[in-house]
């Protein structure tokens, strides 16, 4: 179930030169939210559509959002300071089946897919997993929220460049560890979450995918968001991932 809010914001952090940290206070969202769920975000007047933006955290009545900079919504809202409001609408999709991870669960993200990890990593931790993250970032310089994650468990840190932690890809790192970890969930880029899928899925572990898609209205009125999806007998369906998604079982998804 999904309310609106005017949230009142804490904090703005840069956590690189074009991502941002939000915290918002926002009780009656937080109260409701769900790993891997959004908000949707109105970002000034001049912008007619909500901006849909991944729950990073939610605890204690705070939500944390963090965003990259993409066009002159996420611009705006990177500019809101403490005191600022913010109308919120929330929280939004289906986040992970947390039922199904078993004791020892994987984390991945990759770019700005990092960020709604976090809580999925620490409600894993909170009922008694021992769960371990794998970030993939571009560069050096894009790494964020990693002493967050060390803070719940384990952590490995890929760049695609090699100028910070493990050399090479997230889809690498799994390869390498799959035969430690009882399920995989992940969020990023498409390709990557394709990469992933088939390493848990030849490990026969179950794999949670968060499909990363531009969302237009959010729920499910709209085309922005269509992906293609398996039927049981193997023909394809559509779905939206603002509604019945962002979160899917990876065999469900047409790759």
């Amino acid at each position: 179930m999904s309310i609106q809010e005017n949230g009142t914001v804490r904090e703005n952090q840069a956590l690189s030169h074009n991502i941002f940290a939000l915290t918002i206070d926002a009780p009656r969202i937080c109260a409701l939210a769900q790993p891997g769920q959004f908000v949707h975000i109105t970002c000034g007047d001049a912008n007619l559509l909500r901006r849909p933006i991944s729950i990073c955290q939610a605890h204690d009545g705070i939500l944390k959002i963090v965003f990259v900079v993409k066009g002159d919504g996420t611009k705006w809202l990177s500019q809101r300071r403490a005191g600022d409001v913010l109308d919120i609408v929330g929280p939004a999709g289906h986040g992970f089946d947390m039922t199904r991870l078993g004791e020892k669960p994987v984390f991945i993200g990759g770019g700005i897919g990092v960020p709604p990890m976090l809580q999925t990593m620490q409600a894993a931790k909170a009922q008694g997993a021992q769960p371990t993250a794998i970030l993939g970032f571009r560069n050096a310089d894009a790494v964020i929220l990693e002493e967050d994650f060390q803070a719940v468990g384990t952590v490995y840190t890929a760049t695609d460049d090699g100028s910070y932690g493990i050399h090479g890809f997230v889809s690498d790192v799994l390869k390498e560890h799959i035969s430690e970890y009882t399920s995989v969930c992940c969020c990023g880029p498409k390709p990557m979450l394709r990469a992933l899928a088939t390493i848990a899925e030849e490990a026969g572990i179950p794999c949670q995918v968060s499909m990363e898609e531009r969302m237009g209205c959010g729920i499910g009125a709209c085309l922005v968001c269509v992906c293609s999806l398996k039927k049981e007998n193997g023909d394809t369906r559509y779905g939206h991932v603002c509604k019945d998604g962002p979160v899917f079982d990876s065999k469900e998804v047409q790759w």
